[in-house]
């Protein structure tokens, strides 16, 4: 049992390094770094900040995570990029939700495995929940203010607003299309970095946005690659037939387990689709699935490792009870609307 148990780890490490590393999560500390390096506080502020209307700033924080295909693990860079730059602890944990939890290749692609009703519900609650638990954190921990000591001064970019959008277009383009094997579209990405850089950036600005991603690498790396070994342990551990028999059917105990164990495993983009058309192929309640298909997502072992890191240990406990919380109720509740 040990001996599988280090296998099913190893086999899990050896999976996502060579899945995942590569086309997801390099790109995605790029794209930290570039946040760190060339998008001003004030800027930050400006749309996340507590002077911004909370309507706004929330709205924004939701919206802006649906349109990248990240898992729970590679919108960990982009979050701890703008949870570090000065945004309230609220429209971050709402983007840290909202990024893994709803895309719209997840939209689409769960409406036609799992059904419409499913589909809707998911896209649905993604963002309502990732509103819910953004002012949920803010208000419980509105008498804290959260500060930042940065290992050296970077300073305020003076980049024009075109120019940092061409220069994320292309960033964001490389994450998105190397993701989804487009390798045409990821080199046309890469040409449009490549002249942005040659035409709008120094040396000076190329060497500070290497250092802020290799910070981010060094930061959260180490911590991600020992939680993806734990959950291949787990996984060759537990056996399916007890998976079969806790998840079955609509109860509250049902859900609740389906909340777990969606956490506790890690889900790369979109695999969570058709994991959850086989569960409820042999038995699992539509209630229970809608509960994994937004704690699953949002979280996992790897990624708990490094928010209880990056935002420290009460508030990274509070949003873990939080997502498993809500996702727990919002299964219940989709299940009883579905008797």
């Amino acid at each position: 049992m040990f001996i599988s148990a280090i296998q099913g780890g190893i086999a899990a490490f050896l999976d996502y390094l060579s899945a995942h590393v590569l086309t997801c999560l390099i790109p995605a500390f790029f794209i930290a770094g570039a946040i760190n390096v060339f998008i001003s506080q004030v800027s930050v502020m400006r749309y996340f900040g507590g002077e911004t209307k909370k309507v706004f700033s929330y709205g924004v924080a939701s919206a802006s995570g649906t349109v990248l295909a990240v898992c729970s693990c590679t919108v960990l860079p982009i979050f701890t990029g703008i949870y570090k730059r000065g945004v309230g602890i609220g429209p971050a944990t709402t983007f840290l939700f909202a990024g893994p939890a709803i895309n719209v290749l997840a939209i689409v692609y769960s409406a036609r495995l799992l059904g419409l009703d499913l589909g809707i519900a998911r896209a649905v609650s993604a963002i309502l929940l990732s509103i819910l638990i953004g002012l949920t954190m803010s208000f419980l921990f509105r008498e804290e203010r959260k500060s930042y000591e940065q290992n050296i001064a970077l300073p305020e970019s003076s980049k024009k607003g075109y120019v940092l959008l061409i220069y994320f277009i292309s960033l964001v383009g490389i994450l998105l299309f190397a993701s989804m094997n487009q390798w045409e579209l990821t080199v046309l990405s890469f040409l449009l970095l490549s002249i942005a850089l040659k035409k709008w950036y120094n040396m000076e600005d190329i060497k500070m946005w290497l250092f802020a991603t290799w910070k981010f690498f060094r930061l959260i790396t180490p911590w991600l690659l020992l939680g993806v070994f734990v959950a291949g342990m787990l996984k060759t551990l537990i056996p399916e037939s007890l998976i079969r028999g806790f998840l079955g059917g609509d109860s509250i105990r049902s859900n609740f387990i389906a909340s777990v164990f969606g956490a506790l495993m890690y889900f790369a983009t979109l695999t969570e689709v058709p994991i959850t058309r086989a569960f409820l192929d042999i038995g699992m309640g539509r209630g229970p699935a809608l509960a994994l298909l937004l704690a699953g997502p949002a979280l996992s072992l790897p990624s708990m490792i490094v928010i209880l890191k990056i935002m420290g240990l009460k508030k990274g406990i509070t949003y873990l009870g939080l997502v498993i919380a809500i996702a727990t109720l919002t299964g219940i509740a989709f299940g009883r609307l579905f008797l």
